[in-house]
């Protein structure tokens, strides 16, 4: 990598989208925790994140500011911005009142870098509780709102700057000028993170990981284990060996569909039937992370099992992306793991393949843009993400046989009636959710008792937030007739309208 942009991971919720919007100017940048930063020659730039934390706190969070070669700008995004300011000797207090919400930005000098081409006023969000009430000797403002005198500001003769607004964040109008200017203008990055240079430059790094090796990579269907095949294919043709897994937690019909379109594309592919194993394992199992660990361990100990029939395989290759590595990883005392992916979670330490991870360093949209370029097929690119613990995740306590098949019928019904009405690629993710719980219902003449079935499609970019989608009533209303005639077991069907957060896109 010849230039990267440093963002120092403080905890804060924003931090992922700092790194998308970097990443959107064609840019190269890693997320770190706070205390594991390394700094090479490719680093242009540093980016401070924002923190649940108080710098007044005892035990905040501290970059070490010695380790960060000289020359290198610096930009501090609210407590990044705070923190740097309490360093230097500035006051740093409780604000009146939260603020929190849009606030009118007013540029006070105009002709700093980073304020170059910003409107002299626009709406900028902030979300912080505490605030900057002295600057110290040697820095002064550049920006301002009516309740923030020091909502951005300057370090006299140096290349840092603090803003203590989140211009990563859509609601600041000017945000994106903001990041350019520190990213392309004042760090000086050429802006060559494509996906022809990805594609380029991963390709050749595979060939010269992997030499004359045999791969294994375990195919879902998804849209990031197909790129990743593509891309592995690229880089050793035939020595990279496909195996799809029928684990017996796929949508209805999908192991054949998928295998057949596979082996269209040219992949060395082979099927494995194990829905007896992984129902098997999960039987009595209700926790939900106990499921992702039992599912991880099975397609693992699967791989392996058929590894050993292909000579030379040393390695296990595996479709992780950038928010799977993140979410999955804690920022000491700020941050915490919501859940752990099987991708990076579920692999047992005495494995006997080493890993492989060709879109390790993308978001899910980024995924997307190489696989187009790769030329992967539409209707595989367009396909909605799917958990890698598959339904076991969507039947939510115990998983039997009998709870997968109600699923999969309710789950079809839903998803082609998405297709029907052009309304799949409307919907970043849907599906259903098989609920522990049987309700009272009416049909002909008789009382019923039997299942409920809850539907969920949102709205999104990548996953890290979402939004509820606004899905036609009346196209509800013919999925919840059409589930409850059409799928033996179902009385009740109801419709999810939570976001991202507060709840999650799983409901396991």
């Amino acid at each position: 990598m010849t230039e990267k942009i440093l963002i120092l991971d403080f905890g804060s919720q924003y931090t992922m989208l700092i790194g998308r919007r970097v990443r959107e100017l064609n840019v190269y940048c890693e997320i770190v925790p706070y205390d594991k930063a390394h700094y090479d020659a490719s680093v242009r730039g540093v980016i401070f994140s924002g923190s649940p934390s108080s710098v007044r706190s005892e035990g905040a969070p501290q970059a070490d500011l010695e380790a960060i070669p000289a020359g290198i700008p610096v930009l501090g995004i609210c407590y990044g911005a705070q923190w740097l300011a309490w360093k230097a000797g500035g006051s740093v207090e409780q604000s009146d009142g939260r603020e929190y919400g849009r606030a009118s930005l007013s540029v006070e000098d105009a002709s700093d870098p980073l304020m170059k081409g910003v409107k002299a006023s626009s709406l900028a969000w902030m979300s912080h509780g505490d605030t900057i009430t002295r600057l110290p000797e040697g820095f002064h403002s550049i920006a301002s709102t009516p309740s923030v005198s020091n909502a951005a500001f300057r370090v006299d003769g140096k290349p840092v700057w603090g803003i203590q607004f989140h211009a990563e964040v859509h609601h600041t109008e000017e945000g994106r000028r903001v990041l350019e200017n520190f990213v392309r203008g004042i760090c000086g990055c050429k802006g060559e993170w494509t996906p022809a240079n990805f594609i380029e430059a991963t390709v050749k790094s595979l060939r010269e990981t992997l030499g004359n090796d045999n791969v294994v990579l375990g195919l879902s269907g998804g849209v990031d284990s197909s790129v990743a095949a593509l891309l592995l294919h690229e880089a050793i043709g035939p020595r990279l060996h496909c195996i799809f897994v029928d684990s017996g937690l796929l949508r209805k019909d999908e192991f054949d569909s998928v295998l057949a379109s596979y082996m269209g594309m040219g992949l060395n592919v082979r099927g494995v039937l194990a829905a007896d194993r992984f129902l098997g394992d999960l039987a009595g199992v209700t926790e939900p992370e106990a499921k992702r660990k039992i599912v991880g361990r099975d397609f693992v100990e699967v791989f392996n099992a058929e590894a050993e029939k292909i000579e030379n395989v040393r390695w296990l290759a595996q479709g992780t992306i950038y928010p799977d590595v993140i979410e999955s990883s804690a920022v000491p005392g700020a941050s915490a793991t919501i859940k752990s992916h099987h991708n990076v979670g579920g692999l047992p330490k005495d494995m006997k393949l080493k890993v492989v991870e060709p879109l390790r360093l993308l978001f899910k949209d980024e995924v997307r843009r190489v696989g187009k370029a790769l030329g992967l097929a539409p209707e595989i690119l367009g396909r909605h993400p799917f958990p890698g613990p598959g339904l076991s995740i969507r039947v939510l306590g115990e998983v039997t046989p009998e709870k997968v098949a109600i699923l999969q019928e309710a789950d079809a019904v839903f998803i082609d009636a998405l297709h029907r009405e052009g309304l799949y690629d409307k919907v970043w993710q849907a599906g259903a959710i098989l609920l522990p719980i049987k309700s009272v219902g009416v049909m002909g003449d008789e009382r019923t008792y039997e299942n409920c079935v809850a539907l969920r499609a949102v709205t999104s970019v990548d996953g890290m937030t979402a939004d509820w989608a606004r899905l036609p009533y009346d196209f509800l209303a013919s999925v919840s007739d059409a589930i409850i005639r059409k799928v033996k077991g179902v009385n009740r069907v109801v419709y999810d309208i939570c976001s991202k957060p507060p709840a999650t896109i799983e409901w396991e």
